[in-house]
């Protein structure tokens, strides 16, 4: 699939079969994250993959924009290192980067994925946090359910040229 075929067919998939996702499927999909640009070349991304079916049962219940996990096979956790110098001004422009990359590359390769907020809920940061018994430096930024689809979703319309400005506002 062209790069821009898949920018345009993306959909949140909210509905998973049960068949699992291969190492290779996943290795790929952190591999496509980690290409994405970050400020400073900091990549002070982390990412924690969620296979066990009770683990993904468990979080679906924790957060109220996680019921899918039930069903997905798989997710990915983005988060970022708090650590790292500057990270706390570029984290939310270089996860939202890499979470990006396996959204298009998950529609690339055939499968479903939903990007589930975290970020700038405190509440939902602070579940994450203690239900994987995260480092303190450790913040999470979102987190990616992943699987066959088992739902079909039309390709979405929304650009709006009433967005778009040329030369000046």
């Amino acid at each position: 699939m062209e790069t821009i075929e898949a920018i345009y067919k993306r959909r949140s998939i909210r509905k998973f079969t049960d068949k699992p996702m291969t190492a290779q499927q996943i290795e790929t999909l952190l591999k496509a994250a980690m290409m994405a640009p970050t400020g400073r070349n900091m990549q002070e991304w982390e990412f924690l993959v969620i296979q066990d079916r009770q683990t993904l049962s468990k979080m679906a219940e924790l957060l109220p924009n996680g019921p899918m996990l039930k069903e997905a096979p798989c997710a990915i956790v983005i988060c970022a290192d708090m650590d790292i110098e500057m990270a706390a001004a570029f984290y939310a422009g270089d996860c939202g980067a890499a979470a990006q990359n396996i959204l298009l590359a998950a529609t690339d390769m055939g499968l479903g994925s939903v990007w589930l907020g975290v970020q700038n809920n405190a509440e939902r940061i602070e579940k994450v946090k203690k239900f994987f018994n995260l480092p303190k430096n450790i913040e999470p930024f979102n987190i990616i359910a992943l699987g066959y689809s088992a739902e079909e979703k039309g390709a979405a319309e929304r650009y709006n040229a009433k967005k778009v400005r040329f030369e000046k506002w």
